[in-house]
């Protein structure tokens, strides 16, 4: 099968410039012991539709249409247009049921019993995305309440800095898989055991949409947490599929060192690669939640809409989706398959 899209000497410059983009962008990204300055305080928009005010490129215009869809309860007309709303609910693929219905009242009932619920496993995995653990929600609402501010959730972390460990022989292949050789993980084991809990979930739901993926240095290890540009909603973009094995005939391109050895297949799972997972969204106003949790994962066909509007020409072929589109980086989470050690250890913020 030929990549779509570009020619191979195009392509490989194209790629070229992607690793470029991709390591300036990580080597010009505040230290995480960095303050940033404070935003304005964010009003959530829930009811039109402009972006005439603000300072957006198309591409984060769109993926704020997309986060605003994934914020709109079911008796209401989502704020975007409605032929780009079904172009985009053509492209979402829920590993957990959407569920926008389920208001402050579930979340309180389920902080109620959770101790004693002992219901179907994969209806408590539901639960645990639309309403996690509560320091998990007071993370969320730290995004809110800080107006969206990155050092908001940066403090938030151990400040024990914790070397990255050889893991899947990376130190032989002389591979920096992560954008720090040190990473930290939040002061919070909750939120470490939450983490971890994701990256296994998107392993374990995968295959229900077509997608095989594997918790390796070569496919998903990894995700970006923002902050929403206009909500402050709190999310992570997770990346699978990172590093397809090089193939004269289906992927005839090298990624670098990190690459060595891969056996992910270049195939169609290419268009999954894009996992978004949103926290449940507060009020900046009350105490109350205005929609739950979402893990869906972003189809990036070429025929479909996410392809054309948020996979840049340089990274079509690996339908690469940026986090930045999305709003402000937070961090790099990393979830490192270290051998007989808790979840929780296994992740690396970087």
């Amino acid at each position: 099968m030929k990549p779509v899209g570009v020619g191979s000497s195009s392509l490989s410059l194209r790629l070229a410039f992607a690793v470029s983009f991709t390591l300036s962008f990580s080597l010009s990204t505040s230290s995480l012991s960095e303050p940033k300055p404070k935003p304005k305080p964010i009003t959530i928009p829930f009811s039109s539709h402009s972006h005439s005010s603000r300072s957006l490129s198309p591409a984060q215009s769109f993926a704020s249409d997309l986060l605003s869809l994934l914020a709109t309860p079911s008796n209401r007309a989502p704020p975007i247009p409605s032929n780009e709303a079904q172009q985009l609910s053509s492209c979402l693929k829920f590993l957990v049921p959407f569920s926008p219905d389920k208001d402050a009242y579930s979340y309180s009932w389920r902080r109620a019993i959770l101790e004693e619920f002992r219901g179907d496993k994969e209806e408590r995995e539901n639960e645990m995305v639309w309403w996690p653990p509560e320091p998990v929600m007071e993370l969320a609402r730290l995004a809110i309440d800080s107006g969206g501010d990155p050092a908001a959730i940066q403090r938030a972390l151990d400040p024990t800095v914790l070397p990255v460990p050889d893991v899947d022989r990376i130190n032989e292949d002389q591979c920096e898989l992560t954008r720090t050789p040190y990473g930290r993980r939040f002061a919070n084991e909750v939120i470490n055991s939450y983490l971890a809990f994701l990256f296994e979930l998107i392993v374990t739901r995968g295959p229900s949409i077509g997608l095989n993926l594997s918790l390796s240095r070569y496919d998903l290890f990894h995700g970006h947490i923002f902050v929403a540009t206009e909500t402050g909603r709190l999310g992570i973009l997770f990346h699978a599929r990172e590093y397809p094995a090089f193939d004269k005939e289906d992927f005839p391109y090298y990624l670098g060192h990190c690459q060595s050895g891969s056996n992910v297949s270049y195939d169609e799972s290419m268009n999954l690669r894009n996992i978004l997972w949103l926290a449940p969204l507060p009020s900046n106003t009350t105490k109350a939640w205005l929609a739950p949790g979402v893990l869906v994962v972003l189809d990036a066909h070429p025929d479909g809409i996410i392809y054309q509007r948020l996979v840049p020409d340089y990274v079509d072929i690996v339908r690469t989706v940026y986090e930045d589109d999305f709003g402000l980086l937070v961090a790099d989470v990393n979830y490192l398959n270290i051998d007989s050690v808790a979840s929780a250890k296994r992740i690396f913020i970087c």
